[in-house]
């Protein structure tokens, strides 16, 4: 079973996302979503994901800041940014964290489930 991590303060953009990744995935998956990036850093290295999708623009902790407090020797996830930002600043910084897999841009499509999956 995949263990997948969602992390973006917008329900309904993690309810798209959950649901595009279930039908599009073969392997079981379990979610754990968080609206809020230092809740789900409490709680990320017991939960041990596959894989995590970070927003960006968040109140309280920005997904930058989770990267910053991210310890990737505990964690082995792979971390996807996904954001609604297309700031070349963004996309460049991002590209500065060796846990960061890929910048993606909201909503997450099919075509990048594939890659990301297969």
């Amino acid at each position: 079973m995949l263990t997948i991590v969602l992390i973006d303060d917008d329900p309904i953009s993690t309810f798209v996302t959950e649901k595009l990744i279930s039908r599009n995935v073969k392997e079981p998956c379990q979610f754990y979503k968080y609206q809020s990036a230092r809740a789900a850093l409490q709680e990320i290295y017991s939960i041990k994901p596959n894989y995590l999708f970070l927003d960006l623009n968040m109140p309280e902790m920005t997904g930058w800041d989770f990267l910053d407090c991210f310890n990737s020797e505990k964690n082995e996830a792979q971390i996807y940014i996904l954001s609604s930002s297309v700031d070349e600043r963004d996309i460049h910084k991002a590209s500065g964290y060796s846990v960061v897999k890929d910048y993606l841009s909201k909503p997450l499509i099919k075509k990048y489930i594939k890659s990301i999956f297969n």
